[in-house]
């Protein structure tokens, strides 16, 4: 089995998850955050919604060097949310599914202004930088959604708001 084939699974169950709770995000909110200093909902929605981007670029890229005040996608409808979502995520798995065990094992680097920030072979990117850092994301967007009052579904087994929960 190679790396990839060990990786796929994992990457289509946490995206599919994440689809589930990206397509809950309300029209009309995406602006409140629960505290000052939180992420907007849109900015942390479509953060997550960007992972399948973040597997592209790390796949197919050997370094990325990110600059001051660079911002990324945010999102002004859940349709546009949920479109992005859409590209990104097949997008990362395809690069994922090419990618060589060599390719997998090779360093990656994030570099901020030019300045090394991470550098790791890109399975620990994988594993870190991407699905955990989504997951973590996911389960944030999961409190913003119950503080506003938005059924959450289940992600590893059934939520509160899933019929027949426990």
């Amino acid at each position: 089995m190679t790396i990839s084939e060990m990786f796929l699974p994992e990457y289509d169950q946490e995206m599919a998850s994440a689809r589930k709770i990206l397509a809950c995000v309300p029209e009309g909110k995406f602006d409140w955050k629960p505290h000052e200093k939180s992420m907007t909902l849109g900015r942390l929605a479509s953060h997550i919604a960007e992972m399948g981007l973040w597997t592209a670029v790390t796949i197919n890229q050997d370094h990325l060097d990110v600059q001051p005040g660079q911002t990324g996608f945010n999102a002004a409808t859940t349709a546009e949310l949920m479109e992005a979502f859409d590209k990104n995520t097949p997008a990362g798995r395809a690069a994922l599914a090419g990618a060589t065990d060599e390719a997998l094992l090779a360093t990656w680097t994030m570099s901020l202004a030019g300045k090394p920030l991470v550098s790791s072979p890109r399975t620990a990117i994988m594993r870190h930088m991407v699905l955990s850092h989504m997951i973590h994301h996911r389960g944030q967007l999961t409190v913003y959604l119950r503080l506003l009052d938005v059924a959450v579904p289940g992600v590893y087994g059934p939520s509160a708001d899933d019929k027949g929960a426990m």
